[in-house]
């Protein structure tokens, strides 16, 4: 299955999900990679307001 269908069936808009993911991976932490796959994938903007909560 396609990342792109795997979005679809997790409820996703699978070109917000891929553009984040996209601007994010380059720096992301190799043993926190887990996050970005598209059934625990978390809009940029939600996971900054959970960590400042």
């Amino acid at each position: 299955m396609t990342i792109i269908e795997t979005a679809k069936l997790n409820g996703l808009d699978p070109q917000a999900c891929l553009a984040d993911i996209f601007t994010r991976i380059h720096d992301h932490p190799n043993k926190q990679l887990h996050q970005l796959l598209p059934w625990n994938w978390k809009p940029l903007k939600q996971t900054a307001e959970i960590k400042d909560a």
